[in-house]
């Protein structure tokens, strides 16, 4: 189920989660989440901020993201009014989080690297008048080689931003042509030129299992990234997600058993190279892994704005969820009258244990059973049925110190991440 790096993870395919609406009449009234509720965190989570750009040049036809084509082009993005309204939502979403540090500001899209260098820094001067960030908060700014200018990344850089995701997936030209992408290979290479220069923390998109892909392309591929790229990669391989154009023409993708050698070729490469196979896309050099997306690995809370953005906001007794509206004109529209939220829902006791391990089942070294506990104010017997069937099955290793998935547990994640519905395994 590998993402590129971008917002929290969905749910898999055919797992249903149930959701509570909340009965708040005003989705910002904190005296309501502060009542008395089922749950008993000794501790709220880390927070962090998630800011979402909805415009593209052009939508990739693999891409189910939240992103949209401006209708005048690239140039008609009304960045102006956005910036107004994004303030206007984070300052409505105050009271949720009020005195909590931020410790990572992830601002992803879409393409974000459209925003002039004026008006990224507009936006995280409000952000840092709004919110409390802590000294050394990661800054992650989503990039694609197509809207990549040296002068700007230069300006982006002295504004705060300390690191890019830079989405080049693939060097072929072919291969980008397939994939619909705006740029070129040369324009790739050039952007992670810029980032080298610019940053000492970046990450980069690769997918693999391109449609006529082989082995032997996807290792040439694989290898000039290494020689170009920075301490953080992301290899995902191309999948069709529903209501996208592969979609409704899917294009040839290789067979599985070529998609899989593919994987394992690259697993055995980036641990030959000094990279940390971290979370289920994500390879690292030590001390990069994105603090970011461990966050929401590890079931920390987030507070997403802009069109379509999702939030996970802990109380000492409830879980709240937010979606906010998720077009751009309608959140540009509903923004002047104060209204951001389309859904604000309240995680059942009974999801929990699901919604927890969900998350951290994506990373490598798993986790502390304690950590189940601090985010979740579930005693750990609450998945108990679930751990015992997934050890059984060979797919977690469990200790008293660690629960974790083992290669076969990482390779079936979906199913094994099923075992912890609500029903989902049988005792």
């Amino acid at each position: 189920m590998p993402l590129r790096e971008t917002g929290p993870v969905s749910t898999p395919v055919g797992i249903h989660v149930r959701r509570a609406a909340c009965d708040a009449t005003d989705a910002h009234d904190v005296s309501h989440y502060l009542r008395p509720g089922t749950l008993c965190l000794p501790a709220l989570p880390p927070l962090a901020l998630y800011v979402h750009f909805p415009w593209c040049v052009r939508k990739c036809p693999y891409c189910d993201f939240n992103s949209h084509e401006p209708p005048g082009g690239s140039a008609a993005v009304p960045e102006a009014r956005y910036l107004q309204a994004l303030r206007a939502d984070l300052e409505a979403a105050l009271p949720l989080v009020w005195g909590r540090p931020i410790i990572s500001v992830f601002i992803g899209g879409g393409t974000p690297s459209l925003l002039s260098a004026r008006g990224l820094d507009e936006l995280l001067s409000f952000v840092r008048a709004l919110l409390p960030l802590q000294p050394d908060c990661e800054i992650t700014l989503e990039a694609n080689p197509g809207a990549f200018e040296a002068e700007k990344f230069a300006a982006y850089r002295a504004s705060g931003v300390n690191r890019l995701s830079i989405g080049v997936q693939s060097l072929q030209a072919d291969r980008l042509a397939a994939l619909g992408r705006i740029h070129d290979p040369a324009q790739a290479r050039a952007a992670i030129d810029v980032a080298r220069r610019h940053f000492d923390n970046f990450n980069c998109d690769l997918m693999y299992a391109l449609p006529g892909q082989t082995l032997d392309a996807a290792q040439r591929e694989v290898e000039e990234l290494l020689a170009l790229a920075g301490p953080h990669l992301s290899l995902y391989q191309l999948t069709i997600e529903p209501n996208t154009v592969f979609a409704k023409y899917p294009p040839q993708l290789p067979d599985e058993d070529t998609a899989a050698a593919i994987h394992d070729w690259i697993e055995a490469r980036m641990a030959r190279a000094g990279y940390r196979h971290y979370e289920v896309s994500a390879y690292a050099r030590p001390g990069f892994e994105s603090r970011h997306n461990l966050n929401y690995w590890t079931f920390g809370d987030y507070l997403g704005i802009g069109p379509g953005a999702h939030s996970k906001i802990s109380f000492p007794q409830r879980i709240l969820r937010q979606t906010r509206l998720r077009q751009p004109a309608s959140y540009l529209e509903q923004a002047e009258a104060g209204r951001f939220v389309a859904e604000s829902v309240e995680v059942a006791r009974v999801d929990l244990g699901f919604e927890f391990m969900l998350n951290a089942l994506r990373l490598a070294d798993g986790f502390a059973p304690q950590l189940f506990c601090d985010r979740t104010g579930l005693p750990l017997s609450q998945i108990r049925v679930g751990l015992e069937q997934a050890e059984a099955r060979g797919l977690i290793e469990r200790s008293p110190y660690r629960i974790a998935p083992t290669e076969l547990g990482r390779r079936f994640l979906s199913d094994l991440q099923a075992l912890f519905l609500p029903g989902g395994g049988t005792g």
